[in-house]
């Protein structure tokens, strides 16, 4: 019988992103001279959820000769949509006023996460090739 690596050790980067995401959305955001570029904030989740994604496909990929699609769907792309829906609605709903859950942060983390699924998607398949 084979013993499975814990995920954590599989995974390190893609959960130390993950908590780094639920950590910063629960934050109050310091004020900086960026908050004058327009949709700062969107390209900040764009880049937040792109990053991590990625991260997650290429942790995966490493650990994986032939990638299951359908795992890859749901942990690589539904689960962090659906968790940045949840962060949404915790910060509208949790956090006393100081943050405001917002449909075109949700718009923009998922643009972030398809975004990462093309990328993954690319490596793959180049991986597939060699």
């Amino acid at each position: 019988m084979r013993l499975r690596q814990p995920q954590v050790k599989k995974y390190p980067f893609s959960y130390l992103f993950l908590a780094t995401i639920w950590i910063l959305c629960f934050c109050y955001p310091p004020r900086t001279p960026l908050d004058n570029v327009a949709f700062i904030d969107k390209w900040v989740h764009i880049v937040m959820y792109a990053g991590t994604c990625t991260t997650i496909w290429i942790e995966y990929l490493r650990h994986h000769k032939t990638p299951e699609t359908m795992k890859l769907f749901i942990w690589a792309w539904l689960a962090p949509v659906m968790m940045s829906g949840l962060i949404e609605i915790l910060q509208e709903n949790c956090t006393g006023g100081r943050r405001s859950g917002d449909w075109l942060d949700f718009a923009a983390n998922a643009t972030g996460v398809t975004l990462a699924a093309v990328i993954g998607i690319l490596l793959a398949r180049s991986r597939a090739r060699h």
